[in-house]
């Protein structure tokens, strides 16, 4: 079920913060990547989609182009639905190599460097540092009615899903984990996530390493070993409908 209800006011002020003390650092680094697709690719320098935010509103979200112009997407139409129907772990697209990635893509999406652009829709309060993933509506349309809940919270840059194991984690648990996230979002809880966003960014980074050398070896994601990471036993999503 979906609410409604005011969002807290530290998350505000958290947001701003964050923002204001590392504009140094951040600007820097949106400048070095705004240069560097220029370089390597012609075409636009953002990539803009449709997303779904809190309480089930759509907004404009915003990312540094990665991939080729007008490259076809129904590959990954259709690896999202294999990965939402399926028990295999969420394992990207490009991990195993993808020939619509710019040069230099692969890195800039394994740093997150790809989302920085995002924090100009968190200054419009589409979104938060902190959040559950924003999903596109094609992809909404394939969610159960208790998967609806995970609309309760703001969707953030960095989340509880990805500081707990992501791309080794199923759909389903990314769903409880980002339901979990919105039950009990607290400052702490934010506090702890961003705390822990640099050491999970610097293990995806060494995942996408490791990956390089098994390129030619392709598995669905149905025949691979989910690695279930910790989540709290808060509630049984199951029997929710």
């Amino acid at each position: 079920m979906i609410k409604t209800e005011e969002l807290p006011p530290w998350k505000r002020l958290v947001d701003l913060i964050c923002i204001l003390v590392s504009l140094p650092v951040w600007a820097g680094v949106f400048l070095a990547v705004a240069i560097w697709i220029k370089l390597v690719s012609r075409g636009p320098l953002f990539f803009c989609q449709e997303r779904v935010g809190y309480s089930g509103r759509q907004f404009k979200m915003y990312k540094f182009r990665t991939m080729e112009v007008n490259v076809e997407t129904l590959s990954h139409e259709l690896y999202l639905q294999s990965l939402i129907k399926g028990d295999g772990p969420m394992t990207k697209l490009d991990a195993s190599g993808d020939p619509r990635i710019i040069f230099g893509g692969r890195i800039l999406r394994a740093l997150g460097l790809d989302e920085l652009p995002q924090l100009f829709n968190v200054l419009r309060r589409d979104m938060s540092l902190v959040g559950p993933r924003p999903c596109t509506p094609t992809e909404r349309k394939c969610y159960e009615g208790w998967q609806q809940e995970r609309f309760n919270a703001v969707p953030g840059l960095t989340g509880y899903w990805q500081v707990n194991g992501k791309n080794k984690t199923t759909f389903r648990q990314m769903i409880e984990m980002d339901i979990y996230y919105s039950r009990n979002k607290s400052f702490l809880l934010d506090a702890m996530i961003l705390l822990r966003t640099a050491p999970a960014i610097v293990g995806q980074v060494l995942e996408a390493r490791a990956w390089r050398p098994r390129r030619e070896i392709k598995q669905s994601p149905a025949s691979q070993p989910a690695s279930r990471p910790f989540v709290e036993p808060v509630f049984r999503s199951g029997s929710e409908a």
